[in-house]
């Protein structure tokens, strides 16, 4: 028989008003640190850089002249180490009275790394990539690891979403409906919403989103969206385990989960109050190991977040606020009403701890506890 000191462990969705928010800007590999610790950075500042070493070519050049492997040397015109375009001629052997004449094109622009008279192989390395790394977030410089990382640190409003597409944008807040359980149409996209980061209340229409990206919008923040919807948008089927990746002009994040969804009325207000704001998001999702949140950073000046808001404690009692993160009741905002010590099986057929929540309509469901998390709404 439980009883309401029973408590359990989850973890918990972020969103508030004012918080202190650290993002580690890291280096795919070692490279150079362009700023040192106590340094203030804006959004757009490069803080850190490297190279990607491009990828090998080899061309079978003794087959293409026609002769032996340890001939190849006499016939190569370029040096190992020397530049070469795509298309420069790099070995060449004329036949017999001049008559004839074969060449031996680079393939790439890239430079000579090897040549081999034992294959009578040259090997033609491309450019290298350059890889920048702005800081994301303007704030204070906390921390440098050598040549790989920056760890900036600022005051801000932060919101955690459930799911999101596309990676790291920037844009100004702005609102395109009034109230939040408000579907976005593509009447409330215009002009002004070029750039920007558009907040679009429970959902948003395949044609107000296809509009928001004709338009230039940066982001889009709605409650939830069909997951049909989402294979339209990209034109292809998602997995949810991990994205972010996505070759997305609006990165869109969803609050509540997939579906026609209210958005949490703390979380529209907030985005409400700081419309015009200078915001940094992020749609990438992890939902197994190492949760990653999709996440919307509302940068602050110091007199408007003096006070760091509580976040969210880990432990979860009768009476505490979730929302259902798994089918089928994904996306669902309740209460918890009982956590029974005894083990318990769920439609999935297997044993498990388990929560009884009160879901806002006034159902009683029993969920997995690994399937909540805590949530303020």
């Amino acid at each position: 028989m439980s009883t309401y000191s029973t408590h359990a462990y989850t973890p918990g969705l972020r969103v508030c008003w004012c918080t202190t928010v650290r993002k580690e800007r890291r280096l795919p590999l070692p490279g150079e640190i362009l700023v040192k610790k106590g340094d203030y950075v804006s959004q757009d500042q490069v803080v850190a850089r490297t190279q990607i070493p491009g990828e090998v070519q080899i061309v079978n050049a003794a087959s293409l002249l026609e002769i032996e492997p340890e001939e190849l040397e006499r016939y190569i015109i370029k040096k190992v180490g020397e530049k070469v375009e795509k298309d420069e001629i790099i070995a060449f052997r004329k036949g017999f009275f001049g008559l004839t004449t074969r060449y031996v094109k680079s393939p790439i622009n890239g430079k000579i790394e090897y040549f081999s008279t034992a294959t009578g192989n040259i090997s033609i390395r491309a450019e290298p990539t350059k890889i920048e790394i702005d800081a994301y977030i303007p704030g204070k410089v906390v921390e440098t690891l050598s040549n790989e990382s920056v760890v900036v640190e600022t005051r801000a409003a932060l919101i955690e979403g459930i799911f999101g597409i596309g990676g790291e944008k920037k844009g100004e807040i702005f609102v395109a409906v009034n109230e939040p359980s408000q579907e976005m149409s593509p009447e409330n996209i215009n002009i002004d919403c070029k750039g920007k980061i558009i907040v679009g209340g429970a959902t948003a229409s395949f044609e107000a989103i296809k509009k928001a990206i004709d338009y230039g919008a940066k982001g889009l923040i709605v409650g939830g969206l069909a997951f049909k919807q989402i294979k339209e948008i990209l034109g292809y089927e998602i997995g949810v385990a991990i994205t972010g990746h996505e070759n997305l002009p609006l990165t869109i994040i969803l609050t509540e989960g997939f579906g026609r969804l209210e958005m949490a009325k703390k979380t529209f207000n907030i985005l409400k109050t700081f419309e015009g704001y200078s915001a940094s998001i992020n749609g990438a999702t992890q939902i197994r190991a190492g949760v990653i949140r999709p996440e919307i950073i509302i940068p602050l000046k110091k007199e408007e977040c003096e006070e760091e808001e509580e976040i969210l404690s880990s432990s979860i009692r009768p009476g505490t606020k979730v929302r259902i993160i798994r089918h089928p009741y994904f996306g669902y905002l309740g209460k918890v009403i009982d956590l029974p010590i005894e083990i318990d099986c769920v439609e999935a057929e297997c044993m498990v701890r388990v929560a009884v929540i009160e879901l806002q309509d006034g159902r009683k469901v029993k969920v997995p506890r690994a399937n909540i998390e805590l949530f303020d709404w």
